[in-house]
């Protein structure tokens, strides 16, 4: 089961976090996995990491919200058979608060270029006969969360990007879906706290977990998880559907 054997898959923000987790497993279940990310250094580790296990995986440095960067890139990867739309930045602060370059940041990162993926993986996808879509929401998107409002207001166009998609391409055997975690514990909250509570770190990780009502946070594994089921041919009947993986956190919260 969920075997991805002679599947090409392309993972944006695939060189740390959630996506470093995702491109490890389908790579594991036989993947050629190709990480699209700005960072050369952390996406050379990740691929590094799966050869070492006889994997296949291959780097390509790109800024995705640059249209004709992702076009490049993805007329060097040719025909693909995945595509997770994982790339994103996070945002602290209120309509009020969000200076207009943060705002535009935001924006162009994840939505322009989850936007800018589609535009180019999309034919590729149809050259390869179908595929699958998978793009990283949040619980952001479903529920108010406060001070994250322009990574709320992004996250909401993911998933309704999602739905779009998903009915647009479902006669050309293009499924498309989405994931929406509650906090998932990546180097990306290590870094928040050692930089916003420096001198209460372990107090503040343990108040960020127990906002979860299952009591932790997610680990990036039980992203990947889920994310390999959706791309396998096991979820061939899923299309058009988010996922939250939250704990509790968008049901239990009152």
């Amino acid at each position: 089961m969920f075997s991805l054997q002679n599947k090409k898959a392309v993972i944006t923000g695939g060189g740390s976090g959630i996506g470093e987790s995702i491109a490890l497993l389908l790579a594991a279940h036989g993947a050629d996995v190709h990480i699209v990310d700005l960072n050369e250094h952390q996406a050379n580790a990740v691929v590094a990491e799966i050869r070492q296990n006889n994997g296949q995986a291959t780097t390509h440095v790109c800024d995705v919200s640059s249209h004709q960067s992702v076009l490049n890139v993805f007329e060097k990867i040719g025909p693909i058979d995945i595509l997770i739309n994982n790339a994103g930045i996070a945002h602290i602060g209120k309509a009020d608060t969000t200076p207009e370059a943060d705002f535009d940041k935001v924006m162009n990162v994840i939505v322009k270029g989850a936007y800018n993926c589609l535009f180019a993986a999309i034919p590729k996808l149809r050259a390869s006969g179908g595929g699958v879509i998978l793009n990283m929401s949040s619980v952001a998107a479903l529920v108010g969360i406060s001070d994250r409002f322009v990574y709320s207001t992004a996250k909401g166009a993911i998933r309704s990007m999602t739905m779009s998609v998903a009915k647009d391409y479902i006669g050309e055997n293009i499924r498309c879906n989405s994931i929406s975690p509650a906090r998932v514990h990546t180097p990306f909250v290590d870094g928040f706290l050692q930089k916003n509570y420096p001198d209460n770190i372990d107090e503040m990780f343990e108040k960020l977990s127990k906002a979860q009502p299952i009591g932790r946070m997610a680990t990036p594994g039980e992203i990947a998880t889920l994310a390999l089921y959706l791309c396998s041919d096991e979820a061939a009947f899923i299309t058009g559907a988010d996922y939250p993986v939250d704990g509790g956190f968008t049901t239990l919260i009152s």
